[in-house]
C-alpha cells in the first residue's frame, strides 16, 4: 500500500510502498480517508516524544478518519507500530475508534480532534469544570487554545480569559468570545487581581516564565483552589518552581495527556468532542494536501492551519 514511512529516527517522512496491515481477532483494518499532522504526531515520528516507541522503519500518524469494511465512518485511534493513520490502511485495535457523526466532515474532524481533546480531556477528566467557573486559557492564540475557548464555553464556563504573545490575535480572539485578554508580558501585573475575583481552573499549553507567573499570581492574588492542567511546552520543558508556590495556597497542578488519561477516556473525549461538533462551530483552518506531497508538506506545515493528508 501507499504509505508516509519514517526509514530512520529523525529523519522526515518519505512517500513509498509499506506493507499492508493484517488484522487478527484483536483488530481491525480502517481504510483512511484523513490523516493530520499535530505537534505529537511530529514528536512521536522524531522519536521525542515520551510515548514515542516505534522501531523504523514505521508508518507515522496517530490518529485519523477512515472507513471499517462494512463502510461505516469512524474516527480511530493508533498505537499499534508500524502501522501510523498516514497510510492507504491502517491497523487499529477493537476498542480504538468510534462512530463519526453523519453531518460531520471528516476531513473537519481529522482536522479538531487531537487540538480539541487536549481541552476536552483537560476540562472534563481531569480538572472536572463545574458550570459557571472561571477559566484562563495560557496560550490561547495557537489552533488548540484558540479552539479551547470554545470548548470550555460550549461545556459551562462562566468566564474564560486568554493569554498569548501576539496581540491581533488576542484581539480576535476577545471577538470571538474570550471574556477578558492578557498579553503574556502583562501577566504578573495584572494577574493577581484577577485571581483574587476568583480563578478556577488554568489549561496551560505554554509552560515556561508565563505558567510560573500564573501559578505565582494564585499565590498572591487569593487563597481559593486553582486547578491547573498542564497540557503543552511551546515555551519549554521546565521551570524553577519554588516549593511555597505549593505550600503556601491552594494550587493544584495536574497534566493532561498519553499516560495522565487513558487511551479509552482519549477516546471517548473524542467520541464526545465530536458529537458536540455537530452542535456548536469547532471549525479550524485546514488544508487538504494528499498523501503524496508529505515530503514537502511535513516541513511546511503552520501550526496556525492543520495540514490534512486526504487518501
Amino acid at each position: 500500500m501507499k504509505a508516509a514511512i519514517i526509514n530512520k529516527a529523525g529523519d522526515k517522512p518519505v512517500y513509498g510502498e509499506f506493507s499492508d496491515p493484517q488484522a487478527n481477532e484483536r483488530q481491525v483494518i480502517i481504510t483512511v480517508k484523513a490523516a493530520a499532522i499535530s505537534q505529537l504526531a511530529k514528536a512521536r515520528a522524531a522519536g521525542t516524544h515520551y510515548s514515542s516507541t516505534a522501531v523504523c522503519p514505521f508508518v507515522p500518524g496517530i490518529d485519523g478518519t477512515g472507513y471499517l469494511a462494512n463502510g461505516d465512518p469512524v474516527y480511530f485511534l493508533t498505537f499499534d507500530a508500524p502501522w501510523g493513520s498516514m497510510a492507504e490502511k491502517t491497523l487499529v485495535a477493537r476498542d480504538n475508534f468510534v462512530p463519526l457523526p453523519a453531518t460531520l466532515d471528516p476531513l473537519l474532524a481529522a482536522a479538531i480532534a487531537n487540538p480539541g481533546m487536549s481541552s476536552w480531556a483537560a476540562l472534563t477528566r481531569r480538572a472536572h469544570l463545574r458550570k459557571g467557573e472561571t477559566v484562563l486559557i495560557n496560550g490561547a492564540t495557537g489552533t488548540s487554545g484558540g479552539l479551547a475557548i470554545r470548548i470550555a464555553r460550549c461545556l459551562g464556563a462562566g468566564k474564560i480569559i486568554a493569554t498569548g504573545r501576539n496581540k491581533e490575535v488576542l484581539k480576535k480572539l476577545h471577538e470571538e468570545g474570550a471574556d477578558i485578554t492578557l498579553p503574556l508580558d502583562t501577566l504578573s501585573s495584572e494577574l493577581p487581581a484577577l485571581m483574587a475575583e476568583g480563578i478556577d481552573v488554568v489549561l496551560d499549553y505554554l509552560w515556561g516564565q508565563s505558567a510560573l507567573d500564573i501559578m505565582t499570581a494564585a499565590v498572591a492574588g487569593a487563597e481559593k483552589n486553582v486547578r491547573f492542567v498542564q497540557i503543552g511546552s511551546l515555551s519549554g520543558q521546565e521551570i524553577s518552581l519554588h516549593s511555597k508556590l505549593l505550600r503556601s495556597s491552594g494550587l493544584t497542578l495536574m497534566g493532561s495527556g498519553l499516560g495522565s488519561v487513558s487511551d479509552a477516556e482519549l477516546l471517548a473525549c473524542v467520541g464526545e468532542l465530536l458529537q458536540a461538533a455537530t452542535r456548536n462551530d469547532f471549525s479550524i483552518p485546514f488544508l487538504p494536501r494528499p498523501l503524496d506531497e508529505v515530503e514537502s508538506a511535513w516541513s511546511e506545515d503552520d501550526s496556525r492551519c492543520r495540514t490534512i493528508f486526504t487518501l
